[in-house]
């Protein structure tokens, strides 16, 4: 009898011990409390609790966490009301400050996004709130990480996922992108005539500066011909007349010359006629020529 009730005394001890054994997993940690006060903070690894006496008031995880809210409405610094929502990642750093520092963490980190979110929208303009997400996200991150410290929770990020502005400035907005689309397109047709524009009339410019050489070209080379001719005409008829000297001609072969000239003259085109005022002498000379030729 005795036998049984101490093989069912150690049988009841061991399932106690076992059942206070603990083993906590990575990336958690366990609050542990003795007779309602805090204890100790149990890392990875298996411990023992004392039974009856030491409880496991809460299991943290030490991951980073992502909490999604929904939109909230705020009032921008030129009274347009919009919708943003937010994203914020954070982790736990002191499990003892998590459970202890403030009822339902989550819904304070809410509620504390809300209002920081109104107070920093509040300050900006519809403009500057649309364009300034990076501020708006550093300026959240640094609030909410300093007044989330006593809680032993770490805002690592804030990241505005969306900003709803309200129809009508939404429709405002599609209008003036529409009418700045139209301004560009416009600029660039414009441009693109310009060019255009630019373009023939250097074209026209090189042709006309092109032809202009051109005739340059031909005139001097017309200009230069004729000054040939007349420089060869005239080297012909200083030889000629250098000739006519070598030979010593008399008073009768100069007369016989220019009555030649004077039948050469009378054979053109031209319609008046000079004659020499010596032309009776010429005649004599003439008559005088032919009798010396029958003879």
């Amino acid at each position: 009898m005795l036998l049984y009730i101490v093989i069912a005394v150690t049988v009841l001890v061991l399932a106690i011990i076992i059942k206070n054994i603990r083993i906590v997993p990575q990336s958690q940690a366990f609050i542990i409390e003795r007779l309602g006060g805090y204890l100790a903070t149990w890392g990875v690894g298996i411990h023992v609790k004392v039974p009856l006496i030491d409880r496991v008031a809460n299991k943290v995880s030490l991951k980073e966490r992502v909490l999604d809210f929904q939109p909230q409405p705020v009032i921008t610094k030129d009274n347009v009301t919009m919708m943003i929502d937010t994203v914020i990642y954070f982790q736990i750093t002191d499990p003892k400050l998590y459970t202890y520092g403030v009822e339902n963490p989550m819904s304070a980190i809410e509620n504390l996004s809300a209002t920081t979110l109104r107070n920093i929208i509040g300050e900006l303009e519809l403009d500057g709130t649309l364009t300034s997400r990076d501020v708006i996200n550093t300026r959240m991150r640094s609030i909410l990480d300093e007044a989330t410290d006593p809680w032993g929770i770490k805002v690592n990020r804030v990241e505005v996922k969306n900003i709803i502005p309200p129809a009508t400035i939404q429709e405002a907005m599609e209008k003036q992108m529409r009418a700045e689309r139209e301004r560009r397109e416009s600029i660039l047709i414009a441009e693109g005539q310009k060019q255009s524009a630019i373009l023939v009339a250097e074209g026209k410019k090189a042709a006309m500066i092109l032809e202009a050489e051109a005739e340059k070209e031909a005139a001097i080379r017309k200009a230069e011909g004729e000054a040939e001719a007349i420089l060869a005409l005239q080297t012909a008829t200083a030889e000629g007349l250098e000739r006519i000297k070598a030979v010593h001609p008399d008073e009768g072969l100069i007369r016989l010359r220019s009555l030649e000239a004077l039948e050469k003259v009378a054979d053109g085109q031209s319609t008046k006629l000079i004659i020499p005022s010596d032309l009776q002498g010429l005649a004599g000379m003439v008559v005088s020529a032919a009798e010396l030729l029958r003879k």
